[in-house]
């Protein structure tokens, strides 16, 4: 068979290469003419995968390396028996990782210990979960809203958005984009978004750049506090006005662990090898990357749970290097968006990581198990 793939699916020559011969193609190069004698096709997030691009082509599989899928026209793929796989959930630990990182620096900006805040999270599908269990661990008090969830589950737990917004001192997005009239969430964070959320509170973004009305969020976010943005309403054409409203800022990369993006990876290998009934040979567990292992030293450290995150993943260097958008020519400021993305370094998530920590570290050990690290400590004699 022949596979086209976008060259930024992590590993996927490798990965894909007992299925047949994988071409890798820079996304805006993937068109209608090179999938001309095409079996496979495997994209990002940012095709668009419809009519336009498939009509008239010989391709019977279609997958992408995301969570999302606001970028593919399901009804065609269905109409024209063309096949269809994603990968939900495979860079949740790694968004749930990011985000907190995010709030420990939240914590440290505004000088408030974790177990004086609230956290209100809306959206608790793969990642809103794992960020609870996460908030939870640090001491925060999670308030949960999901309105498709509290239909079908009738379950107390999901509080109306109102009673989140007035409540929470931190509001975490992690909700899907959707447009329908039902459960709309495309600018769902605008004027009237903001100012039933508590003065000073803060917010974090790592869903969709579309879930923020841009626009209207800039005439009242003055009245929150610290702001974080992973995500921008019009990627790659973002809004420097806009970044430099957030406190902290990333080019899109809340979900780009290293290990997030190879399970991704992983996903739609096996999903391509079920769809044409083809046995797999590639195994995620005996990779390189599955087995990378790597100490961390805290203990002398006096906040060890802070210095565990920040040195296995330092969101502030990620927010420095995004800044250097401010230097370059408007002209070229999504080439530099996208090359921020396309050159993101290896980073691995917490499991890679043993904590060291001293005999006095034993509740922040507790909460470092939560995190997923591994940890070590001496035990008294």
């Amino acid at each position: 068979m022949k596979i086209i793939a976008d060259r930024q699916i992590y590993k996927v020559e490798e990965v894909f290469s007992d299925l047949g011969a994988v071409t890798v193609i820079p996304s805006n190069r993937i068109n209608r003419e090179l999938l001309s004698d095409a079996d496979i096709l495997l994209v990002r997030s940012v095709t668009q995968v419809n009519a336009s691009l498939l009509e008239g082509t010989p391709v019977k599989f279609v997958a992408s390396a995301s969570i999302g899928v606001d970028h593919v026209d399901p009804e065609y793929l269905r109409e024209n028996n063309i096949g269809f796989a994603h990968a939900p959930g495979s860079s949740a630990d790694s968004v749930a990782e990011y985000v907190a990182a995010a709030l420990l620096e939240v914590c440290v900006k505004s000088g408030r210990r974790p177990d004086e805040l609230k956290l209100g999270i809306i959206g608790a599908g793969n990642v809103g979960s794992r960020v609870c269990r996460i908030a939870t661990a640090l001491g925060m008090e999670c308030i949960l809203n999901d309105p498709p969830k509290r239909v079908l589950t009738g379950n107390e737990i999901y509080r109306p958005l109102e009673e989140v917004l007035e409540q929470s001192d931190i509001i975490s997005l992690h909700v899907p984009l959707i447009s329908s009239r039902t459960n709309t969430t495309c600018h769902m964070v605008g004027r009237e978004f903001v100012s039933r959320m508590k003065q000073g509170a803060a917010l974090i973004n790592t869903s969709r750049g579309r879930v923020i009305d841009e626009k209207s969020f800039k005439t009242v976010c003055s009245r929150l506090g610290i702001i974080v943005l992973d995500v921008f309403e019009k990627e790659p054409a973002i809004s420097v006005e806009t970044l430099r409203l957030a406190d902290i800022a990333t080019p899109h990369i809340a979900g780009y662990s290293a290990d997030g993006k190879l399970r991704g990876t992983d996903m739609i290998y096996r999903s391509a090898g079920a769809f044409f009934f083809k046995d797999v040979a590639w195994n995620l567990e005996k990779c390189e990357l599955h087995n990378q292992k790597y100490t961390i030293d805290l203990r002398a450290s006096k906040i060890p749970i802070y210095d565990a995150v920040r040195r296995a993943y330092s969101i502030m260097r990620d927010d420095e290097q995004f800044r250097h958008i401010y230097s370059v020519p408007r002209e070229e400021q999504v080439k530099f968006f996208e090359s921020l993305r396309a050159n993101y370094p290896q980073r691995l998530e917490f499991s890679h990581f043993t904590a060291a920590l001293g005999e006095r570290h034993s509740d922040a050990a507790e909460v470092l198990r939560e995190l997923r690290f591994e940890v070590s400590i001496p035990i008294s004699a």
